[in-house]
């Protein structure tokens, strides 16, 4: 049977490029039948990645069968994947965020979680230096993208050494700018006009549990960030919709200013203003607050918070 390959919910550039590498390293060096799948639309930045580097969007996962099998990649969260995940056969999950828990396996598989900034670094380290020289150029050009996205351009704080030297190589290999390409990657993020409040709230969104709170923690990064906050008033507004919709108490939405390293959270309620004074340590006076140097949910924003 073949092996589908998918990452998490509210596909993101490395979400979306993991499993089209990682399929090609299956399929052409472990002859192993695998195809990469979605599991919703890819963001604007991987839509804009996917046809720079002429590459085929991945098909969406269809219902998943009993025993299917099936690797996951940039997620081991359950929340964050098909309801039924499992009743499939999981044979790998490969992933740099933290370890959450939660899924079942039907025998030991291999799993490799490592705290590098990007899941296609981690892909590259595994598939070795020998089958990554057979890469193509748009599986070359979908790994850089990968790691560039999830590094901001190496402004994470996330970013490691290893990371930067990858990416390196990759842009050296392709013969790209890596200023000159990352400013198109981040451009086509930056354009959010064509949706609507609630699919900008759920378009790079994941749910957490906070005590007792369930949240749901959204971040639009962006080098135009005057752009998402001159509609602060109706997303304000759709903010409890949402919410409700999605069975959280609150929604969260972090505007992160890519090119000054910031980000800025929309204030919804007394509750969010509690939330946001607890976790950093700020004075909420309005209803938004700025965050210098706060621009990775995952290493800056989702172990503060507190409710």
């Amino acid at each position: 049977m073949t092996v589908q390959i998918f990452g998490h919910k509210s596909p993101d550039t490395d979400s979306t490029g993991a499993p089209i590498l990682w399929s090609w390293y299956l399929n052409n060096v472990k002859n192993i039948d695998a195809t990469p799948r979605l599991l919703g639309t890819p963001n604007t930045e991987a839509a804009f990645v996917l046809q720079h580097w002429n590459l085929e969007q991945p098909e969406m996962l269809g219902p998943l069968a009993e025993n299917d099998p099936v690797i996951i990649v940039d997620t081991n969260n359950p929340n964050e994947l098909p309801e039924n995940i499992n009743a499939a056969d999981i044979q790998a999950i490969i992933d740099h965020h933290k370890l959450v828990g939660g899924l079942e396996t039907k025998a030991p598989i291999d799993i490799t979680i490592r705290p590098l900034a990007c899941t296609a670094t981690i892909m590259l380290d595994l598939i070795g230096a020998d089958a990554a020289a057979r890469m193509p150029r748009d599986i070359k050009g979908v790994a850089l993208s990968c790691i560039l996205s999830d590094t901001l351009e190496f402004r994470s704080p996330t970013t490691t050494d290893h990371d930067r030297t990858v990416a390196e190589k990759l842009a050296a290999d392709l013969g790209v700018s890596i200023p000159t390409y990352a400013a198109k990657m981040f451009a086509a993020k930056s354009d959010v006009s064509a949706f609507s409040d609630a699919a900008l709230l759920r378009m790079d969104s994941k749910e957490f549990t906070v005590g007792a709170v369930k949240l749901r923690v959204s971040v639009l990064e962006t080098t135009a960030p005057d752009t998402v906050l001159a509609r602060k008033d109706s997303l304000m507004q759709t903010m409890p919709i949402v919410a409700t919709e999605d069975g959280a108490a609150h929604v969260l939405l972090f505007v992160v200013d890519i090119l000054n390293t910031q980000a800025t959270l929309l204030v919804q309620n007394p509750a969010v203003k509690s939330i946001a004074e607890a976790s950093f340590g700020v004075t909420v006076d309005g209803d938004t607050v700025v965050l210098p140097g706060v621009v990775s949910r995952k290493k800056q924003i989702i172990p503060q918070l507190k409710t």
